[in-house]
């Protein structure tokens, strides 16, 4: 089965609230206008429900089918925020706000998930109920896991879950999954580093602190290189190395270094802060220094369900024709993690064509991949609680 008929005469319209939410980004909590629009649209397709002020800025939007034999009721996400980068893509639509941009795509999830919910509010072809999540502040502020935390899933009964995200280089309307981790767990970690301060001429006289963080900055890469088993997936970056003053002449006394860790199981990743600490601190000892390590653990390992997995591919495979049921892993990291642990489901990935990449000042979601998107999530509602 191609995309369904109804959900592509509908794509003009769907691209229309599309470049709306584009023309028009807000970031992590933010999202009050667009909140506001996608519960209007909402309530405009006659769902029989919807909730606002989910997880603070977050919409959810209850279907029921034609009957409700099963009991069973299935939950699919999108997320609704921008990022903080200046728009370089010439578009008619593109941001009114600058600083501001759709630079992910959430406002291609946001469309194609309010297409799908559309569709399922006209047709209720289903055994059921799906629940339609509107999510705010996946980009750092953690909005899947205040959802959960707020009883979303109890709530509204939600037995499983499902969520989507475009891809650049997969070919438009594409799918790509696989079953377990998927996406990096992705964790912030600071360290300050004191030493002595004085004089450039009188290095003798100090404790370098310039010297004894780049020391750790070089051994901190023996983690990745020799600590962790080479089969399992580790990536740790500093990123920031600030020192403190800008003197030419003055070795400073206080040394700043932050960056990131990205692992792919929870004993790989307290492998890592264990080892973390001991080489910050002893190799700053080793100089005389002494070194503060502050590790913040971020978004979990986005881990897909086995069973859940096979089924989301059957259903991409049915939209598309095929799908790419094996991908590799991202070092990426997703807040659907926290729905994914709080219910079984499956997070898919699916083609945006040859676009600049996610984050870039020129990306932008291709519309032409619409139909596909929506009718993914319809058939998912269609295919899992199936008309009586």
């Amino acid at each position: 089965m191609p995309v369904k008929n109804r959900i592509a005469e509908m794509q003009p319209e769907i691209a229309t609230w599309r470049q709306d939410f584009h023309e028009h980004p807000e970031l992590q909590f933010d999202t009050h206008r667009t909140s506001g629009r996608v519960a209007e649209l909402l309530k405009e397709f006659g769902c029989d429900e919807v909730a606002e002020g989910i997880g603070r800025t977050g919409v959810v939007a209850v279907i029921k089918g034609k009957t409700d034999n099963s009991g069973k009721v299935i939950g699919l996400r999108a997320d609704m925020d921008a990022l903080p980068i200046l728009e370089a893509t010439g578009v008619d639509y593109a941001s009114k706000t600058p600083g501001k941009m759709h630079a992910c795509g959430h406002d291609g999830h946001t469309a194609m998930l309010l297409g799908a919910a559309k569709y399922l509010a006209e047709t209720r072809n289903f055994d059921g109920t799906a629940i339609m999540i509107f999510q705010p502040a996946e980009e750092g502020g953690g909005g899947g896991d205040e959802m959960v935390k707020d009883g979303m899933m109890e709530r509204f009964g939600i037995q499983e879950v499902y969520g989507l995200h475009n891809m650049p280089g997969l070919p438009v309307g594409q799918f790509a999954i696989r079953p377990g981790a998927i996406m990096a767990a992705a964790d912030e970690f600071e360290v300050t580093v004191t030493g002595k301060g004085g004089h450039a001429a009188k290095p003798h006289d100090c404790i370098d602190t310039t010297v004894v963080a780049s020391h750790i900055v070089i051994a901190l890469q023996t983690v990745a290189a020799r600590v962790v088993d080479p089969m399992k997936q580790v990536v740790l970056s500093t990123c920031v190395f600030k020192t403190e003053g800008e003197a030419h002449n003055v070795i400073p006394q206080t040394v700043y270094l932050r960056g990131t860790v990205r692992t792919m199981d929870a004993e790989v990743q307290d492998l890592v802060i264990e080892k973390m600490q001991a080489i910050i601190e002893g190799t700053a000892a080793a100089h005389g220094a002494v070194a503060e390590l502050t590790y913040h653990r971020g978004y979990p390992v986005t881990v897909n369900a086995e069973e859940q997995t096979a089924f989301a591919a059957d259903v991409a495979r049915k939209v598309a024709g095929s799908v790419d049921d094996d991908t590799a892993p991202l070092m990426g990291a997703e807040d659907f993690s926290f729905m994914l642990n709080a219910r079984p489901g499956a997070y898919i990935f699916m083609g945006n064509g040859d676009t600049a990449m996610v984050h870039h000042p020129e990306y932008n979601f291709d519309d032409e991949a619409i139909p596909a998107g929506s009718s993914y999530w319809a058939e998912i509602v269609e295919t899992r609680m199936p008309a009586a």
